[in-house]
Formats: structure tokens, sequence, C-alpha cells
């Protein structure tokens, strides 16, 4: 089994990966929902787009669980801080995720199109408000948090909800609700046919061109932002105690990473080549909807690739006492849990993998208003 600098390398990576997860297969459905009026003109395209996503929505949420159970496992001071602190957001991200199910199960139930309409605006706000509180929450980590800790490592945090909507938190807001419409619409592109297939490819060209534009502005404006360096730590084999280290703010630290290493910048050049990328497959004569789909896929790693090799080794900075601040070295669960973790994740993320591959293979081809309208079980 590797050492514990490794292992706890290995589980940044991990949380990494499991972030891109959700992004990724829980990112199309939430952002098929968020397109219903735009590319849904009317009830029979909706349901179209609905049942698209709806035989694997709920699966693609093992994403989220996976992603939270290991913060919780791993990086259990992370998650103190992030889910106490953050307390308010969870809660309107939890209210908005809710509405999805909801907005599922009930929409169809009735054909009175006031009944429909209503569930339909609960489908847009669930995409839009998660996607949106998942932007704000990576660009507060970027800029820090207001938390400390005393002597007794119990944590204190002196934040609120208006204070998380900083500018560039907001900024990172829109970079998420337009990274998420753009893989609703490629997945539309995927799963659609006829006039519904042409709204969603002129949707994913104009948010992918619009990610690309906002992520070159984020870059910029990072560049000048205060960042996070240790002047002092236990190293990356000690104790999880970040109380040991010192550490400092320093402008333009967000940058630092890529002139350290400079391999490093092929995350933000995937991010918004994938975003490229993505515009121009959608608009070609002969569009090739599969492959914008992977590339916009391909754009939202690269965006999280991005915001966690800008914060290496933090986790989660903070900016009301920078020495209180959670580290890849220092916030981690003891040797033992996290090679008991690694060991499972071996066995069962494989098959995980393999059995949503079997279930996507399982449901491939297009949905089309007739299938729809003759299945008496769709949504």
């Amino acid at each position: 089994m590797p050492n514990y600098e490794v292992l706890r390398l290995v589980w940044w990576a991990v949380l990494g990966v499991l972030l891109m997860g959700v992004a990724v297969m829980d990112g199309f459905d939430l952002g098929a929902a968020m397109l219903l009026p735009i590319v849904g003109r009317s009830d029979s395209d909706r349901r179209v787009i609905l049942n698209s996503v709806g035989p694997v929505w709920e699966g693609n949420q093992v994403w989220l669980i996976l992603g939270a159970g290991a913060v919780f496992a791993a990086w259990p001071p992370l998650y103190a801080v992030a889910f106490s602190g953050f307390y308010l957001a969870m809660l309107l991200l939890l209210v908005a995720l809710i509405l999805r199910p909801v907005g599922f199960a009930f929409r169809s139930r009735l054909s009175d199109p006031r009944w429909r309409n209503v569930w339909d605006g609960g489908l847009v706000a669930g995409g839009l408000v998660a996607s949106l509180v998942f932007g704000v929450a990576f660009g507060n980590a970027l800029l820090g948090v207001p938390f400390r800790f005393d002597d007794t490592l119990r944590m204190t945090y002196e934040g609120n909800l208006l204070g998380l909507f900083r500018p560039f938190a907001v900024l990172c807001g829109l970079i998420s609700v337009v990274m998420i419409a753009m893989h609703g619409a490629a997945y539309l592109g995927v799963k659609t046919t006829g006039d519904i297939r042409r709204r969603a490819r002129a949707v994913c060209a104009t948010t992918a061109i619009l990610l690309a534009g906002l992520l070159i502005l984020a870059g910029f404006w990072a560049a000048h932002l205060n960042g996070y360096v240790i002047v002092h730590s236990g190293g990356p084999a000690g104790p999880s105690n970040p109380l040991l280290d010192a550490i400092r703010r320093q402008p333009g630290a967000l940058m630092r990473n890529y002139g350290l290493a400079p391999g490093t910048l092929f995350a933000p050049v995937l991010a918004v080549g994938g975003a490229v990328a993505a515009a121009v497959l959608s608009q070609t004569p002969r569009s090739r909807p599969l492959l914008t789909f992977v590339m916009s896929g391909a754009a939202i790693a690269g965006v999280i690739a991005t915001a966690g090799l800008s914060l290496f080794p933090f986790l989660l900075p903070s900016s009301l006492d920078p020495n209180a601040s959670l580290t890849v070295w220092d916030a981690s669960s003891s040797e033992t849990t996290l090679a008991i973790m690694t060991a499972a994740t071996a066995i069962f993320l494989p098959i995980i993998l393999a059995y949503t591959a079997w279930v996507y293979r399982v449901l491939r081809g297009p949905v089309t208003a007739e299938t729809v309208a003759a299945d008496h079980h769709a949504y």
C-alpha cells in the first residue's frame, strides 16, 4: 500500500474525479431541465426532453452521493467546515435538488397546461439554482472562506449566505450555469431528433462560446486576486492538524502552480478548447452530436481540474485566519482509513463504471415524440 503522502494525493485526485463525475453525469440532466422552455416549445417537446433524461437521472446522482461520502470519510475537517459554514447554501441546494424528482413524478399526472407549466418552472429552477450554488461554492473556495479553529480544533464560521455571493464567486456561479446548460444542450443533441435537436445545437454553440469567454475573463481576474501560500507546515506526511501550519496571503498565488509546473496548463487549455470544440462541432454541416457531447464533458473536466490545480495544495483556505486553512497535507483521515478506502474504491468503482456503461448502452438511441406517446409509463 502507498505511503501516507501518496494516499493523500490519491484521495485529492479521487475527490477531483468524483466532482467531475457529478458535473458531467448529473450535469446534463440538470442542464436539460434548465433548457425546457428554450428547447421545448410545446408540451410534446418537453415530454421528449424529460424522457431523454428520465431513465438515468436517478442513477446519475450516485456520483453526488459518492462525492459527499468521499469528503466525509477522507477529509473530515473539510466536511465539517463546508457543511456547517455553507449550511444555508446547502439547504438551498437541497431544495433545488428535491424539486427535480417531485417535478418528474407529478408533471404528467394532469393534462392541464397550467399544472404542467408550474412543474416545468420547478424543474427549470431546480437545474438553475443547483448549478449556481455549485459554482458559487467553487468561487468561495478559491477566494477563501471566513472560518477559524480554536485550540481544541473547534470550528467557528463567521460568514452568512449573502456573503457567499461576492463578485468573483458570482462569476464562477455564472460559469457553472452556462457550463451545465451547454452540457444539457449537447446531451439533447444526442438523444433527440428534428426541431428539438436543431434548437439544442444552437443553444450548445451559444453557451459553449459564452463559457469560453467567461473562463478567459475568470482567468485574468484570478491572476490579480489574493491567494494563499504555505510558509511552514508539518509536511506531506505530517499530522492532520491545520493549526501546525503557517500560511499567508499572496497576490497572484492562484497562478503560482502553473509557473512551477507548466504541464498543469493542460487543465485551462482543455476547458477553453473543449468549449470551443463543442461549439464548432455542434454547428458543422454534418454535426457529430456524440463527439460534441464528449467535448462538452471534456470542457467540464477541464474547468474542475483548473480549480483544483489552482488551489493545490489547499482544499479550503480561510480568509479569516489563513493559518487555519485546510490543505491536502493537514485535513485528511488517518493513513489506515485512507488505505482501507483505497482498497474498497479499487474494487467497487470499476463495478459502478461498468454498470453505468451497460445502462447507457441499453438505453442508447434517440427519444422521439412517437415513442413517448406510445409509452403509458413515460413522464
